[in-house]
Protein backbone atom coordinates (compact mmCIF):
# COMPACT_ATOMS: atom_id res chain seq x y z
CA UNK A 1 0.00 0.00 0.00
CA UNK A 2 1.30 3.80 -1.25
CA UNK A 3 0.95 6.23 1.40
CA UNK A 4 -2.03 9.07 0.40
CA UNK A 5 -1.10 12.93 0.04
CA UNK A 6 -2.14 15.16 2.97
CA UNK A 7 -2.92 18.84 1.75
CA UNK A 8 -3.97 21.53 4.67
CA UNK A 9 -5.53 24.46 2.39
CA UNK A 10 -5.73 27.44 4.92
CA UNK A 11 -6.92 25.50 7.50
CA UNK A 12 -8.52 27.82 10.75
CA UNK A 13 -9.68 26.44 14.03
CA UNK A 14 -11.02 28.28 16.29
CA UNK A 15 -12.73 26.73 19.94
CA UNK A 16 -15.93 27.48 21.05
CA UNK A 17 -15.54 30.16 24.03
CA UNK A 18 -11.85 30.57 22.75
CA UNK A 19 -10.52 33.90 22.48
CA UNK A 20 -8.23 33.51 20.06
CA UNK A 21 -7.71 30.81 16.98
CA UNK A 22 -6.17 27.37 17.59
CA UNK A 23 -5.02 27.69 14.39
CA UNK A 24 -4.74 30.44 11.52
CA UNK A 25 -4.57 30.09 7.54
CA UNK A 26 -2.28 26.21 7.75
CA UNK A 27 -1.43 25.47 4.37
CA UNK A 28 1.10 22.71 2.91
CA UNK A 29 1.30 19.62 1.52
CA UNK A 30 2.64 16.50 2.45
CA UNK A 31 3.79 13.65 -0.16
CA UNK A 32 3.14 10.05 -0.37
CA UNK A 33 5.62 8.05 2.21
CA UNK A 34 7.17 11.33 3.52
CA UNK A 35 7.23 11.65 7.34
CA UNK A 36 6.44 15.19 8.68
CA UNK A 37 7.45 16.27 12.30
CA UNK A 38 5.23 19.06 14.04
CA UNK A 39 7.21 20.81 16.64
CA UNK A 40 6.34 23.98 18.64
CA UNK A 41 5.82 24.98 22.21
CA UNK A 42 2.80 24.09 24.12
CA UNK A 43 -0.66 25.61 23.13
CA UNK A 44 0.86 26.09 19.59
CA UNK A 45 -1.78 24.04 17.25
CA UNK A 46 0.27 20.81 16.94
CA UNK A 47 -2.13 18.33 18.34
CA UNK A 48 -5.37 20.45 16.69
CA UNK A 49 -3.59 20.47 13.51
CA UNK A 50 -3.62 16.34 13.65
CA UNK A 51 -6.63 15.96 14.11
CA UNK A 52 -8.32 17.65 12.00
CA UNK A 53 -7.12 15.24 9.41
CA UNK A 54 -9.06 11.99 11.01
CA UNK A 55 -11.67 14.15 11.87
CA UNK A 56 -11.76 14.58 15.55
CA UNK A 57 -11.07 18.25 15.21
CA UNK A 58 -13.06 20.18 12.63
CA UNK A 59 -11.55 23.07 11.02
CA UNK A 60 -13.91 26.42 11.66
CA UNK A 61 -12.40 27.84 8.05
CA UNK A 62 -10.24 25.87 4.78
CA UNK A 63 -9.61 22.27 4.29
CA UNK A 64 -7.68 19.28 4.77
CA UNK A 65 -7.67 17.19 1.69
CA UNK A 66 -6.94 12.77 1.72
CA UNK A 67 -5.42 12.18 -1.56
CA UNK A 68 -7.18 15.56 -2.79
CA UNK A 69 -10.56 14.85 -1.42
CA UNK A 70 -11.90 16.51 1.58
CA UNK A 71 -12.10 14.63 4.62
CA UNK A 72 -15.44 16.95 5.28
CA UNK A 73 -16.91 14.62 2.78
CA UNK A 74 -16.20 11.31 3.71
CA UNK A 75 -17.80 8.89 6.25
CA UNK A 76 -16.07 9.62 9.84
CA UNK A 77 -15.98 6.42 11.15
CA UNK A 78 -14.49 5.15 7.15
CA UNK A 79 -12.27 7.52 7.75
CA UNK A 80 -10.54 6.84 11.27
CA UNK A 81 -10.28 3.58 9.96
CA UNK A 82 -7.85 4.51 6.60
CA UNK A 83 -5.69 6.66 9.33
CA UNK A 84 -4.02 5.45 11.56
CA UNK A 85 -3.31 6.71 14.76
CA UNK A 86 -0.67 6.11 17.50
CA UNK A 87 -1.06 8.54 21.39
CA UNK A 88 1.27 8.91 24.02
CA UNK A 89 -1.75 6.85 26.39
CA UNK A 90 -1.47 3.97 24.38
CA UNK A 91 -5.24 2.85 24.91
CA UNK A 92 -4.80 -1.05 24.35
CA UNK A 93 -7.65 -2.94 25.06
CA UNK A 94 -6.96 -4.58 28.10
CA UNK A 95 -10.16 -7.29 27.66
CA UNK A 96 -8.05 -8.50 24.46
CA UNK A 97 -4.77 -10.37 23.51
CA UNK A 98 -1.97 -8.15 21.22
CA UNK A 99 -3.04 -10.25 18.46
CA UNK A 100 -6.32 -9.17 18.61
CA UNK A 101 -5.37 -5.66 19.48
CA UNK A 102 -3.45 -5.27 16.21
CA UNK A 103 -5.96 -6.94 14.39
CA UNK A 104 -9.46 -4.90 15.45
CA UNK A 105 -9.08 -2.80 12.50
CA UNK A 106 -8.61 -5.51 9.89
CA UNK A 107 -11.65 -7.28 11.69
CA UNK A 108 -13.99 -3.70 11.57
CA UNK A 109 -12.86 -3.96 7.40
CA UNK A 110 -13.99 -7.66 7.28
CA UNK A 111 -10.59 -8.98 6.45
CA UNK A 112 -10.29 -13.18 6.40
CA UNK A 113 -8.74 -14.27 9.55
CA UNK A 114 -6.16 -15.46 7.19
CA UNK A 115 -5.27 -12.29 5.92
CA UNK A 116 -5.40 -11.18 9.44
CA UNK A 117 -3.27 -12.89 11.00
CA UNK A 118 -0.49 -12.68 8.64
CA UNK A 119 -0.29 -8.44 9.05
CA UNK A 120 -0.69 -9.27 12.38
CA UNK A 121 2.40 -11.32 12.50
CA UNK A 122 4.58 -9.15 9.93
CA UNK A 123 4.01 -6.13 11.81
CA UNK A 124 5.05 -7.56 15.46
CA UNK A 125 7.61 -8.68 13.56
CA UNK A 126 8.71 -5.38 12.06
CA UNK A 127 8.35 -3.41 15.68
CA UNK A 128 10.66 -6.64 16.92
CA UNK A 129 8.11 -8.26 18.74
CA UNK A 130 8.15 -12.20 18.30
CA UNK A 131 4.92 -13.00 17.44
CA UNK A 132 5.00 -16.54 19.11
CA UNK A 133 5.61 -15.13 22.56
CA UNK A 134 3.58 -12.22 22.30
CA UNK A 135 0.45 -12.69 20.17
CA UNK A 136 -1.37 -13.66 23.47
CA UNK A 137 -0.18 -11.76 25.80
CA UNK A 138 -2.74 -9.21 27.57
CA UNK A 139 -1.25 -5.94 27.85
CA UNK A 140 -0.90 -5.61 31.39
CA UNK A 141 1.79 -8.09 30.67
CA UNK A 142 3.72 -5.50 28.58
CA UNK A 143 6.55 -3.36 29.18
CA UNK A 144 5.76 0.54 28.58
CA UNK A 145 8.07 -0.14 25.08
CA UNK A 146 6.53 -3.26 24.48
CA UNK A 147 3.07 -1.45 24.84
CA UNK A 148 4.15 1.31 22.27
CA UNK A 149 5.22 -0.99 19.71
CA UNK A 150 2.02 -3.17 19.78
CA UNK A 151 0.49 0.52 20.00
CA UNK A 152 1.88 1.50 16.43
CA UNK A 153 1.58 -1.86 15.06
CA UNK A 154 -2.07 -1.69 15.94
CA UNK A 155 -1.90 1.44 14.09
CA UNK A 156 -0.71 0.37 11.27
CA UNK A 157 -3.01 -2.23 11.40
CA UNK A 158 -5.19 -1.85 8.65
CA UNK A 159 -2.76 -0.83 5.94
CA UNK A 160 -3.90 2.48 6.48
CA UNK A 161 -2.11 5.47 3.82
CA UNK A 162 -1.64 7.62 6.87
CA UNK A 163 -0.36 7.26 9.93
CA UNK A 164 -0.99 10.37 12.58
CA UNK A 165 1.42 9.67 15.82
CA UNK A 166 0.76 12.16 18.83
CA UNK A 167 3.79 12.28 21.68
CA UNK A 168 3.75 8.57 20.97
CA UNK A 169 7.22 8.03 23.26
CA UNK A 170 6.76 10.78 25.58
CA UNK A 171 6.44 8.29 28.77
CA UNK A 172 9.02 5.95 28.13
CA UNK A 173 12.82 6.14 29.47
CA UNK A 174 15.74 7.85 26.79
CA UNK A 175 16.97 4.54 25.83
CA UNK A 176 14.17 2.99 24.44
CA UNK A 177 12.69 5.87 23.14
CA UNK A 178 15.49 6.09 20.92
CA UNK A 179 14.84 2.76 20.39
CA UNK A 180 11.38 3.58 19.05
CA UNK A 181 11.92 6.32 16.96
CA UNK A 182 14.55 4.27 14.67
CA UNK A 183 11.97 1.47 14.57
CA UNK A 184 9.17 3.40 13.72
CA UNK A 185 11.01 5.44 11.25
CA UNK A 186 12.10 2.26 9.47
CA UNK A 187 8.40 0.64 9.80
CA UNK A 188 7.08 3.45 7.97
CA UNK A 189 9.64 4.08 5.34
CA UNK A 190 9.17 0.25 4.55
CA UNK A 191 5.64 0.24 4.41
CA UNK A 192 5.38 3.43 2.93
CA UNK A 193 3.32 4.78 5.05
CA UNK A 194 2.35 9.07 5.36
CA UNK A 195 3.04 10.04 8.61
CA UNK A 196 2.64 12.76 10.09
CA UNK A 197 4.25 12.95 13.93
CA UNK A 198 3.84 15.24 16.82
CA UNK A 199 6.69 15.82 19.15
CA UNK A 200 7.78 18.86 21.86
CA UNK A 201 11.58 17.36 21.35
CA UNK A 202 13.20 19.03 18.45
CA UNK A 203 15.62 16.37 18.95
CA UNK A 204 13.56 13.88 17.97
CA UNK A 205 11.98 15.86 15.17
CA UNK A 206 15.71 15.69 13.34
CA UNK A 207 15.68 12.16 14.01
CA UNK A 208 12.90 11.20 12.22
CA UNK A 209 11.32 13.68 9.73
CA UNK A 210 12.12 14.26 6.40
CA UNK A 211 10.86 17.59 6.77
CA UNK A 212 9.99 19.46 9.86
CA UNK A 213 6.78 21.94 10.20
CA UNK A 214 7.47 24.53 13.08
CA UNK A 215 4.38 25.92 14.36
CA UNK A 216 4.08 28.67 16.69
CA UNK A 217 0.67 30.69 17.54
CA UNK A 218 -1.45 28.29 15.49
CA UNK A 219 0.45 29.38 12.35
CA UNK A 220 3.77 27.68 10.77
CA UNK A 221 6.40 29.38 11.38
CA UNK A 222 8.42 27.28 9.19
CA UNK A 223 8.62 23.90 6.76
CA UNK A 224 12.05 22.65 5.57
CA UNK A 225 14.16 19.98 5.70
CA UNK A 226 16.35 19.36 9.15
CA UNK A 227 19.28 20.22 7.51
CA UNK A 228 17.62 23.31 6.00
CA UNK A 229 15.90 24.69 9.58
CA UNK A 230 18.99 23.70 11.18
CA UNK A 231 21.41 25.95 8.74
CA UNK A 232 18.87 28.47 7.80
CA UNK A 233 16.09 29.24 10.51
CA UNK A 234 14.03 31.48 8.90
CA UNK A 235 12.53 33.39 12.20
CA UNK A 236 14.16 34.50 15.47
CA UNK A 237 11.62 32.03 17.20
CA UNK A 238 12.93 29.08 14.59
CA UNK A 239 16.38 30.08 15.68
CA UNK A 240 15.68 30.03 19.40
CA UNK A 241 13.65 26.31 19.34
CA UNK A 242 16.66 24.71 17.30
CA UNK A 243 19.79 26.24 19.80
CA UNK A 244 20.61 23.87 21.51
CA UNK A 245 20.03 21.39 18.85
CA UNK A 246 23.31 22.74 16.99
CA UNK A 247 25.75 22.35 19.28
Amino acid sequence: MSGATIGFDDVGVRYADADGDALRGVSFDVASGEVVAIVGPSGCGKTTLLRTVNRLVEPTSGAVLIDGVDVRTMDAVALRRRVGYAIQAVGLFAHMTVAENVGIVPSLLGWPRDRIDRRVDDLLERVHLDPKRFRDRRPRKLSGGEAQRVGVARALGGEPGVLLMDEPFGAVDAIVRAALQDEVTRVVRDLGTTTLFVTHDVHEALRIADRICVMNGGRVEQLDAPAAILANPATDFVRRLFEGARA
